[in-house]
């Protein structure tokens, strides 16, 4: 049972408990082999659920108020919705490289650090960007505050939920670390696979960085925000689990750098989509309101190009409409629709559509060079596609379907 402070319910766990807490057996089959990529999720679910009962105990003989409100709720973020790309890719990897059974145990446990690693990126993003919703539920910050507000705490709930969230988000970072250093890998493997994982975090934060900048500035060029997208999504989601699963299997560079290659293109395809879901996606799959980016003047590809085709091509009313909202905290529903108009009548959407699909067909061709086996290649370009947005699996119940982070 969850412990409480006072014996009124909290408004901000509405809709969310505790992580169910799994019985011994329900691990027995975790090390069973995997057939395929479509496994993947379940199994680092497991692990991640194991990994997190473990470290929830651990804490609750620190401070059981820190078990129940700070990890429950980092457990929730992690254990709920999310597509789990970065671990089906991270297998991937490894089943292109020759990767078998042997490996599987320390493979999943990478793989569980990389969704660890994606839950503080998910938490210090909405913090960052002032974020109300993340998959469907309040955002940890958010929910925080209400936490405080409800059981008539003492000093700034915001700053309280700011502080908490905070705290959560450097918490999963500590655990990704931790499983990957617990994670058994060959001597070499582990070496290479930690210069990845120390790129990885820095090519985030990097990105994020310039992204942070390109807002203050309200000035970004197209190839900017390509870049911006390279570094603060598309090698952390794709290019680097790809080649850290390469890398534990002990592959060659003749695998390594296709692999790398098809990474590189899907994961900028996955951002670009992204960025074209915020705006033209359903919120009722991707768990968040659309819009976000643009009130918060994000310097998304499809927004840099908007501007850019506006500006150069005299379509002064488009460009107005496009630099009003850009940062523009109060958007209506109207003024979204209206943005939305002004990036097709600019060519600014199917520029973008366009070049996703061309992003798509160099990392099909990257890994058809390959000639990998049918089940194994089938099920990477199955994946690319599904990064891409092109081919997206019906949503689990429970979940909010595939688009979205």
């Amino acid at each position: 049972m969850r412990r409480q402070s006072t014996t009124t319910p909290d408004p901000s766990r509405s809709g969310e408990g505790p992580p169910s807490r799994l019985p011994p057996d329900a691990f027995d089959g975790i090390e069973a082999p995997i057939a395929s990529q479509g496994e993947v999720p379940g199994r680092v679910e497991l692990v991640l659920r194991h990994y997190l009962d473990e470290r929830r105990a651990e804490t609750a003989s620190l401070a059981a108020p820190c078990a129940d409100d700070l990890v429950d709720r980092l457990s929730a973020l992690v254990l709920t919705g999310g597509k789990r790309l970065r671990p089906a890719f991270l297998w991937c990897g490894w089943r292109a490289s020759g990767g078998t059974g042997a490996g599987q145990r320390a493979l999943l446990r990478v793989g569980a650090a990389l969704e660890l690693l994606q839950g503080c990126a998910l938490v210090h993003d909405d913090l960052m960007d002032a974020s109300a919703v993340r998959r469907g539920r309040p955002s940890l910050h958010r929910a925080f505050t209400e936490h405080h507000l409800a059981n008539g705490l003492g000093g700034s709930p915001a700053q309280f939920g700011a502080s908490a969230a905070l705290l959560a988000g450097d918490l999963a970072l500590l655990w990704a670390q931790d499983l990957m250093e617990e994670a058994d890998l060959p001597a070499a493997a582990r070496q290479r696979c930690a210069r990845l994982w120390r790129a990885m975090r820095t090519e985030m934060v990097t990105g994020q960085y310039l992204e942070l900048s390109a807002q203050a500035a309200r000035s970004c060029t197209p190839d900017e925000a390509l870049r911006i997208a390279h570094l603060k999504a598309g090698l952390y989601t794709v290019q680097r689990p790809l080649a850290m699963g390469a890398v534990i299997a002990g592959a060659g560079e003749e695998i390594r750098e296709p692999l790398e290659r098809a990474g590189e293109r899907a994961g900028l395809a996955f951002q670009l989509r992204d960025d074209l879901l915020d705006l033209f996606g359903d919120s009722s799959r991707t768990g968040r309101p659309k819009g976000e980016d643009v009130r918060q003047g994000k310097p998304t590809y499809v927004m840099t190009v908007g501007l850019h085709n506006a500006r150069s091509g005299g379509h002064e009313a488009a460009a107005r409409v496009l630099d009003a909202a850009q940062g523009d905290q109060g958007l209506t529903e109207q003024g979204l629709a209206r943005v939305r108009g002004a990036l097709i009548d600019v060519g600014a959407r199917a520029h973008v559509e366009r070049l996703i699909s061309e992003l798509e067909q160099e990392a099909l061709k990257a890994v058809a060079a390959l000639r990998l086996d049918p089940a194994t290649a089938g099920d990477l370009q199955g994946l690319i596609s599904r990064a891409a947005g092109v081919a997206a699996p019906p949503a689990a119940p429970g979940t909010c379907g595939e688009e979205g982070a």
